[in-house]
């Protein structure tokens, strides 16, 4: 996955049963083609972006049957962020093989925080679930954080045994420290692509370019809360990574400095008692974020 310029306005292409995103009058409504549904609304659903990944959307998806096979209904989101390669027909065919499959077509490389919210908005489940698409997370780790998300708003993985090479774990090791002095949190591996959430939180998170190394954080800004889970990464076997240490570094710093100034300007909306004439007697009275009289 490769990061590149965000375009609110850039039209995406859909291959699947699509949830509805946008009102029919909406001119920024994305193009779709999409098949019948055939199946009802899962209870997760798994948000891969993908970027020049031909080799590896099949054994992803191989995985994923594998590790789910006994567990939650669930529907594979595709995200494709302009691939230059063969990935999208090897979407288009698996799309065809397993209604479970969806495909999502940027009409250009957008970023992967752009690919990641996309899947959100798509995402018909009330679980939400994000993989990197080079295979360097595992699926058979997903029951493990569905399993520990009961009292909270997201589960987040951290790479227990990283393959990477020494500059890049000593590299990520600094942006880590460096990262949670500037924002007040305490998130050990902000780039460990296997991550939880309930519906209603990934939505929450702003879309800003940059953004999906800050999810965790920028989660907890807003009063939901995050629980840390020790995930085994596969090695990598197809495919090269789309960031090298340089490149990594300037745009974190970038983003980081971007968050740090969200933090200090948020709003944090008070529970307050709403008062309601026109409901019931027993529920005229009641605790929540808004006001109707």
């Amino acid at each position: 996955m490769r990061s590149g310029d965000c375009a609110a306005g850039d039209r995406s292409h859909i291959i699947g049963p699509r949830a509805p995103l946008f009102p029919a009058s909406n001119p920024a409504a994305p193009h779709v083609a999409s098949h019948p549904p055939t199946m009802t609304s899962p209870e997760l659903s798994i948000v891969v972006p993908v970027y020049d990944e031909e080799d590896n959307v099949g054994p992803l998806y191989e995985r994923v049957v594998e590790a789910l096979s006994n567990s939650v209904t669930w529907e594979l989101l595709l995200v494709d962020d302009g691939s230059r390669d063969a990935t999208v027909p090897r979407i288009e065919a698996l799309v065809a093989e397993d209604h479970r499959v969806r495909g999502i077509l940027h009409p250009r490389n957008l970023g992967q925080t752009a690919a990641l919210l996309t899947g959100f908005r798509s995402a018909r489940a009330p679980l939400i679930a994000t993989l990197d698409g080079d295979l360097q997370n595992d699926p058979a780790d997903l029951p493990r954080l569905l399993a520990l998300l009961e009292g909270h708003d997201a589960a987040v993985g951290i790479r227990a045994k990283r393959r990477d090479s020494i500059v890049r774990r000593a590299s990520s090791r600094i942006a880590n420290a460096v990262r949670n002095a500037l924002t007040g949190d305490d998130v050990v591996d902000t780039g460990c692509g296997i991550k939880l959430f309930r519906a209603e939180a990934a939505r929450a998170i702003p879309a800003f370019e940059g953004m999906h190394r800050f999810f965790p954080t920028l989660l907890r800004y807003q009063g939901f809360t995050v629980v840390q889970v020790r995930v085994s990464p596969p090695p990598r076997t197809a495919g090269t990574s789309k960031y090298g240490v340089l490149n990594r570094l300037f745009r974190s710093l970038r983003d980081l400095f971007a968050v740090r100034w969200m933090r200090s300007r948020i709003v944090r909306e008070p529970a307050v008692k709403v008062v309601d004439r026109g409901a019931p007697a027993d529920k005229r009275e009641r605790t929540r974020y808004e006001i109707g009289v």
